[in-house]
């Protein structure tokens, strides 16, 4: 079986440091069974690899749990508890890939995502935003992507039913992420 190349505008193989100042790592849950809540992460870092043959690049990203920020105190502090992230124990949550895939519409990004001490495949729709110069001369990457996970599946499991609703809980079992990445090519 023969494959065609995979051909991105303006492609740039190297190694790329996600520069979380232009980044965002966020995700959004339904709360109630009515409205949705999002939240964030403020501390995060990994490393992108774009090889030659763009299917075979990877990427390694580390978030720091406790910089969970949803814009509520009291919320983000039972969010770091041991009813969800449990972060005195599990302080990080990381992402390995383990593949990339072409499709139609743009690529598929598989992985492994640990949370909790529990490592589970997820696959992201990755979308390639470009790649080109910065203003101080070096070159930087942009990357969308969006996944859903069931947070069950990596014992986050704490919930709360909804008095007088049959089966209603206080948060949904599904998480949506989304990334927004920039990267900085690293020289050397």
């Amino acid at each position: 079986m023969t494959t065609a190349a995979v051909e991105i505008p303006g492609y740039v193989a190297g190694t790329w440091a996600i520069d979380p100042v232009h980044s965002e790592v966020s995700f959004v849950v339904r709360h109630m069974m009515v409205s949705k809540v999002r939240g964030r992460f403020d501390k995060f870092e990994g490393t992108i690899v774009t090889a030659p043959d763009p299917l075979q690049s990877s990427v390694t990203a580390s978030i720091d749990l406790s910089s969970v920020n949803t814009g509520t105190q009291q919320r983000d502090d039972h969010i770091r508890s041991a009813d969800f992230f449990e972060v005195e124990k599990h302080p990080t949550m990381t992402f390995r890939s383990t593949g990339i895939r072409q499709e139609e519409e743009g690529f598929l990004l598989d992985g492994e995502l640990a949370i909790r001490g529990v490592t589970r495949p997820v696959t992201l729709q990755l979308e390639i935003n470009g790649f080109g110069p910065d203003a101080y001369g070096g070159t930087r990457v942009g990357f969308s992507a969006i996944g859903q996970i069931n947070r069950m599946d990596f014992g986050v499991n704490f919930n709360g039913p909804i008095p007088g609703v049959p089966g209603g809980v206080a948060v949904s079992d599904k998480v949506t992420i989304n990334l927004e990445i920039e990267g900085v090519l690293q020289q050397g």
